[in-house]
């Protein structure tokens, strides 16, 4: 494994090439609001497992490497996790004869490997150096981090001191993902019940400006929309007829996808709020962000300037990471991420 320490690997500008283009990392920091969950802290194992955040971050450097869409897999499967039972790794479960885990449910079959992977790389590199001490949820966070920083977020300090969480169930799951046919009233009602605000859901959208989406996410606004519209009014017409060149109106193949962000898929920017605001939204629950009175006003700031996005993107992805943790002696500390622990 390459070992990159962690004052080179994000104090450096390093050109790292993919596809034809060349990416730097964002060195800049934004710091974050005061956490209201007193049994994190940012030392939490500064005795424990002093190397923690560079043998982390030497296995985030390693697989992004191999894999530039392992930021975007790690980011969306942090996010599911967070949003069913908390932020404690319950996402990571495997099924077992008798329980159908998390990542079995139906709007999780499509959460990619690459993500999963460097999840359960990291811990195993973190078992070898601090056995039994670090949790998978931890892990989550902080590799999370790492992977956005890499493909052009801002970086920010995590509170460390979750605990792995007892409960995995694919029918918990329903009714706690955000999906692309609600309303954004249905959305707006689903982050709140997480705790997180209207501006909050606005900037963790933003996380669209990398990553892609399946055909069947999106299809039904480029083909017979109504009875009035064949395509969705609210969508660029040549984008939508360009749309169609790639996801043909019958088609159920799960390896066609699309960019989320059309103009710099493979850089986080705020790219995804100028996208909107041209009716470049590829789903609906992104494009009615720049149409709603509720929503639109936050849209066109951070539209206009990207610091002001990554500042609420950073506030927003705090607070996301401190939905309904376990702390103490609520849960536990898996040794291997993917399985109870007894």
């Amino acid at each position: 494994m390459v070992k990159v320490s962690f004052s080179v690997l994000f104090a450096l500008v390093f050109l790292f090439v993919q596809e034809g283009l060349v990416f730097v990392p964002y060195t800049g920091t934004v710091t974050a609001a005061a956490s209201d969950v007193s049994d994190l802290s940012y030392g939490f194992y500064d005795k424990s497992c002093p190397n923690l955040e560079e043998i982390i971050q030497n296995v985030v450097f390693q697989k992004f490497k191999e894999a530039f869409n392992t930021a975007a897999g790690a980011l969306r499967i942090f996010f599911h996790d967070c949003f069913v039972e908390g932020c404690d790794a319950s996402v990571l479960i495997a099924s077992s004869n008798t329980n159908k885990a998390e990542r079995d449910a139906d709007i999780n079959l499509s959460l990619p490997g690459d993500g999963y992977e460097v999840f359960f790389r990291a811990k195993r590199a973190l078992e070898l150096q601090c056995p039994g001490v670090v949790s998978c949820a931890d892990v989550m966070a902080i590799a999370t981090r790492d992977l956005l920083n890499l493909v052009g977020a801002p970086r920010w300090e995590v509170l460390k001191g979750r605990r792995d969480g007892l409960i995995s169930k694919a029918s918990r799951v329903a009714g706690n993902i955000p999906e692309t046919n609600q309303t954004l009233s249905e959305l707006m009602s689903l982050f709140n019940s997480k705790g997180l605000s209207v501006l909050d859901m606005v900037a963790l959208s933003g996380g669209h400006t990398i990553g892609i989406s399946h055909c069947d996410r999106f299809i039904d606004r480029i083909y017979s929309f109504n009875k009035t519209f064949d395509i969705d009014p609210t969508m660029d017409k040549d984008y939508a007829l360009m749309l169609r060149e790639s996801c043909p109106e019958k088609t159920s193949d799960p390896n066609i996808v699309q960019p989320n962000d059309i103009s710099t898929p493979q850089t986080f920017d705020n790219a995804y709020y100028q996208n909107l605001l041209k009716g470049f939204g590829l789903l609906s629950t992104d494009q009615i962000l720049a149409l709603d009175t509720n929503t639109k006003g936050y849209v066109n700031s951070m539209a206009e300037d990207q610091k002001v996005f990554f500042q609420h993107f950073v506030r927003a992805m705090v607070k996301l990471g401190e939905t309904g943790v376990k702390t103490g002696k609520d849960g536990e500390i898996r040794r291997d991420c993917g399985v109870f622990n007894s």
